[in-house]
């Protein structure tokens, strides 16, 4: 079962690109902040790559406003992963979280099997908002979707949120 809100998100080993490749558990990586994380089934992928993450890179700004650091979650080593991010020209401060072994997903419950598709063990599509490690909203995709995990979605969700609570 998807990790759910209320819950504190696990803490466990992950390697972070942001700029440089920097080993670091995800206890000390979400505490005391606002985040977004955004998972995703793989780099370079079309939908990852033409829709799903370049939506948060166009509204990076308006997380900032708002106080929430951007991350992006994939099953992939930590090399592909800044690779994708230079492709991609992720602005400073979108971090990538290379989770090549699924821990940090297996984790979160948030893993399926794309073995059908020559993928193996996969993230499913999701956005997830976690204040100081506690996850707040989740939103997972039904498989082959964009819908409830776009930047545009979670935007709302938050501030529909924050205008009920």
């Amino acid at each position: 079962m998807p990790i759910q809100p209320g819950e504190k998100l696990p803490d466990v080993a992950i390697r972070v690109i942001d700029g440089d490749v920097q080993p670091r558990h995800t206890g000390e990586l979400f505490a005391g902040r606002k985040a977004m994380l955004v998972g995703v089934p793989g780099a370079f992928t079309p939908t990852c790559s033409t829709l799903h993450v370049p939506g948060y890179i166009r509204h990076a700004a308006d997380f900032r406003a708002r106080g929430i650091d951007l991350m992006c979650l994939s099953v992939n080593d930590a090399h592909v992963m800044q690779a994708w991010a230079a492709s991609l020209q992720a602005p400073p401060g979108l971090m990538m979280l290379a989770d090549g072994n699924a821990v940090f997903t297996r984790a979160l419950g948030l893993e399926f099997d794309g073995s059908a598709f020559g993928m193996g063990l996969r993230s499913r599509r999701f956005a997830l908002y976690a204040d100081d490690g506690v996850v707040r909203l989740l939103h997972v995709e039904a498989p082959g979707e964009l819908r409830v995990s776009t930047a545009e979605a979670m935007l709302a969700a938050i501030d529909a949120s924050r205008l009920a609570g």
